[in-house]
């Protein structure tokens, strides 16, 4: 099976990192054929239209009630600059097929598209967004000219509305930060304290 994280059809892996092929996994949703039939799957579905840019499911797995006056822009903005690597979920609450509320917490890493040269003091000058600005964590390596891996901690909350669960919204929560001894959050295999742990 190939390994595409970006893929589309056939055999693919689904971006949401669940391990299952995404044709079977959140194609179906993306591509209006089924409803996300939990607060998770919905969730991890718009992880993936994150992935691919589908700001048009975002919206409409958005709450309006919840949206802002800007929200497409906002989207637009956020898919154009920031590449999605990998979802980890973390603990969930309710949000079954038979709930009216659920909560599903995760982690998200990403890293900016778009990269400008940084002031002599190291200080960034081109960040996805400014919601996103806020959670950026150390870079893997503040000499190496690769870009910064970060992670999006949040806390989101989804209501069922008839048959539809949708989006309302989330609490953006610390950095993850495992123990020294397991793995770095980032993927890069090292144990944290080798990693983004280093004092």
């Amino acid at each position: 099976m190939a390994v595409l994280v970006n893929g589309v059809r056939g055999v693919t892996n689904c971006p949401c990192c669940s391990g299952k092929v995404y044709d079977r996994c959140c194609g179906p949703y993306l591509g209006k054929k089924v409803m996300a039939p939990t607060a998770e799957a919905l969730m991890r579905s718009r992880y993936t239209a994150f992935v691919k840019g589908d700001v048009d499911y975002l919206i409409s797995t958005h709450r309006a009630d919840n949206q802002s006056a800007n929200e497409r822009a906002k989207l637009c903005q956020t898919v154009s600059n920031t590449s999605w690597l990998g979802l980890t979920v973390l603990n969930t609450q309710r949000g079954q097929s038979k709930d009216k509320k659920g909560i599903v917490e995760f982690v998200a890493l990403y890293s900016p598209k778009v990269w400008q040269a940084t002031s002599s003091s190291g200080s960034m000058l081109a960040t996805p967004s400014k919601s996103l600005s806020n959670v950026l964590s150390n870079s893997l390596s503040s000499s190496s000219p690769e870009p910064q891996i970060s992670q999006l901690h949040e806390r989101s909350r989804f209501i069922r509305e008839g048959d539809c669960w949708f989006y309302v919204d989330g609490d953006q929560l610390p950095p993850l930060m495992p123990k020294r001894n397991e793995p770095c959050w980032c993927r890069s295999g090292k144990k944290f304290k080798y990693c983004h742990g280093k004092s």
